[in-house]
C-alpha cells in the first residue's frame, strides 16, 4: 500500500505542476495521516496505516520551522513561487489553522514578500467560520470538488461523515464566489468491483452547473500523476483533458487550467 510521503512539517521546496515551486506546510503528523477523507488517488495513502504516533505539531512549533527555512533560502537568493498548505492530510483539520495561517502570512510578508500563500483543501471543513476566515485570506484558496454527483464524489473520495454529498459542499462552495479555486481530480477505471468515470457526459454537466452555481476565479482540472493507494485507476491523457476543459470554458467563461 502507498504510504505516507512527508516526513517532516515543512518539506521541499518541490516543483508543483500547478503552483511553480513550492515550500510545502504539513500540518498532520510526520508519521502518520488524519484527513476527512479517504480518496482512492491519494498520493499519501489510505486513512487505514493510521495518524501515527507523532501528533499534530503545534503553532509554535510550524511558525519557528518556517521561520527557518523561509530564512535560509531568503540568505541563500532561492526562488520561491509558493507556500503551500497540503501533506499528509486535511490541513483545515489543525485546531490553530487559522493562526497558522496568519503566522504563515506574516513570515511570508518579511522573507519572500512577492510569495503566494496557497491552501489544498478537500472543502470539508469550509462550513466552520475560523477556516472560512482563514481560506479568504491567502492568495490561492484552492478547494476539491471530484465530482457532482453524488454517487460518484462519495466513491471517489470516501468521505468520514455519513452526511457529505455533493449538494452539500457545492451549497458552501458558493459562499467564497471569485475568491476560490475549484480543482477537480479526473480519471476513470475500477475499485471494489465498482466502475468510476468522472468524465463521461452526465459527469462533465453536473460539474458544469455546479462550477456556474460556485463561480470560482479559477478551475483545475487534472489527472493522475504518481502511484495511487488503489489500484486500477487509469490516468486521463492531456488531449482528452484539454478536451473536457475547453468545454467547461466555453460553457461557464471560468478561467480553467489544465495539468
Amino acid at each position: 500500500m502507498q504510504t505516507i510521503l512527508f516526513h517532516s512539517t515543512i518539506f521541499g521546496p518541490i516543483h508543483s505542476r500547478r503552483l511553480g515551486t513550492s515550500l510545502g506546510v504539513n500540518l498532520s503528523p510526520a508519521d502518520g495521516k488524519v484527513c476527512t477523507f479517504d480518496c482512492l488517488y491519494c498520493e499519501a495513502g489510505f486513512n487505514a496505516q493510521g495518524a501515527g504516533r507523532a501528533g499534530l505539531p503545534s503553532r509554535d512549533s510550524v511558525r519557528s520551522l518556517l521561520e527557518a527555512k523561509l530564512k535560509e533560502m531568503r540568505d541563500a537568493g532561492s526562488v520561491l513561487d509558493v507556500i503551500t498548505f497540503s501533506g499528509n492530510g486535511e490541513p483545515t483539520m489543525h485546531p490553530d489553522f487559522e493562526s497558522v495561517v496568519d503566522d504563515t502570512l506574516r513570515l511570508r510578508d518579511m522573507y519572500f514578500p512577492e510569495t503566494k500563500v496557497s491552501v489544498l483543501s478537500n472543502s470539508t471543513r469550509i462550513g466552520r467560520e475560523d477556516v472560512c476566515r482563514a481560506l479568504l485570506r491567502v492568495d490561492n484558496n484552492i478547494l476539491k470538488l471530484d465530482s457532482a454527483v453524488d454517487g460518484t464524489i462519495r466513491v471517489i473520495d470516501r468521505p468520514n461523515s455519513p452526511d457529505f454529498s455533493a449538494a452539500s459542499v457545492i451549497g458552501q462552495l458558493k459562499r467564497f464566489e471569485g475568491q476560490a479555486i475549484i480543482q477537480t481530480m479526473m480519471f476513470r477505471g475500477e475499485y471494489g468491483g465498482q466502475v468510476i468515470d468522472n468524465t463521461v457526459e452526465e459527469e462533465i454537466a453536473a460539474l458544469i452547473e455546479a462550477y456556474k452555481v460556485i463561480k470560482p476565479r479559477e478551475i483545475m482540472i487534472y489527472s493522475l500523476d504518481r502511484p495511487t493507494p488503489a489500484k486500477g485507476l487509469v490516468k486521463i491523457e492531456a488531449e482528452e483533458l484539454a478536451g473536457i476543459g475547453e468545454r467547461i470554458h466555453e460553457a461557464t467563461g471560468i478561467k480553467i487550467q489544465v495539468n
